[in-house]
C-alpha cells in the first residue's frame, strides 16, 4: 500500500522528464537551424554577386557580336569563338537562375537535403567551364558549392534526413541538358545564319 504512490507520483515525473528532453531536442535544432540562416544568406548572395558578374559579361558579348547576326563566317575561328562564348555565358546564366528558382523553395531546415543536393553538382560544372574564361568567377563558384554541401550535410544532420547523392547527380544531369536545350534553342534563333553544329563542337 505504501509503495503505490510512489509509484503514481513516477509518472507525471516521467512525463515531465520526456517533455523537457522533446523541449531541448527542439531548441537544439531551432538553434542549429538559426546557425544555417546566416551561412544559407551569404550563399544566396554570393549567387547573386556571380550571376550580376555573368550578366555584364553576355551583354557586352551580344553587344560585340551584333554584327554577326547578318555577317557569321563559319570558317572564321573568331566569329565561331566568340559565339561559343556567348553560348557558355547565357547557359552559365540560364543555370545558375534555374539554382535561384530552387533555392525560393526552401521554407524551412528539413527542405534543404531535399531542394539543395541536385544543385551543387551544376554549380561546380558551371565553375569549371569559367575556370579558362572568368577565374575570379569560377573560383566564387568553388566557394559557393562548400558551402551549400556544408549546409546540406549539417541539415541532413540535423533533421536526420537521408539523400543518394548518385539521385542528386542524376536530377542534376537532367537540369543540366534541359537548359543547354533551352540555349541552344535561344543562340540558334539569335544567329539564324551560323552552323550551330560547327559551333558546339568548336
Amino acid at each position: 500500500m505504501s509503495q503505490c504512490p510512489q509509484i503514481q507520483n513516477l509518472d507525471p515525473l516521467n512525463g515531465m522528464l520526456v517533455r523537457c528532453n522533446v523541449s531541448t531536442l527542439e531548441s537544439s535544432i531551432a538553434s542549429h537551424s538559426v546557425a544555417l540562416v546566416p551561412r544559407l544568406e551569404y550563399s544566396l548572395t554570393l549567387l547573386d554577386e556571380i550571376v550580376e558578374i555573368l550578366a555584364k559579361k553576355r551583354h557586352d558579348l551580344r553587344k560585340s557580336n551584333k554584327s554577326l547576326v547578318i555577317d557569321f563566317d563559319e570558317t572564321n575561328d573568331i566569329h565561331l569563338k566568340a559565339i561559343k562564348l556567348e553560348q557558355i555565358m547565357t547557359f552559365s546564366l540560364e543555370t545558375l537562375s534555374q539554382i535561384k528558382k530552387r533555392t525560393g523553395r526552401i521554407s524551412n531546415v528539413n527542405s534543404i537535403p531535399e531542394v539543395l543536393p541536385a544543385t551543387i553538382p551544376m554549380i561546380r560544372t558551371i565553375s569549371a567551364q569559367l575556370f579558362n574564361i572568368i577565374p575570379h568567377c569560377s573560383q566564387k563558384l568553388s566557394e559557393l558549392s562548400v558551402h551549400l554541401c556544408s549546409i546540406v550535410l549539417d541539415s541532413a544532420t540535423l533533421t536526420k534526413a537521408r539523400f543518394d547523392f548518385s539521385h542528386s547527380n542524376e536530377e542534376s544531369s537532367t537540369l543540366l541538358n534541359e537548359v543547354k536545350l533551352m540555349v541552344d534553342s535561344k543562340i540558334s534563333k539569335q544567329y539564324p545564319n551560323l552552323d550551330f553544329f560547327k559551333v558546339c563542337n568548336t
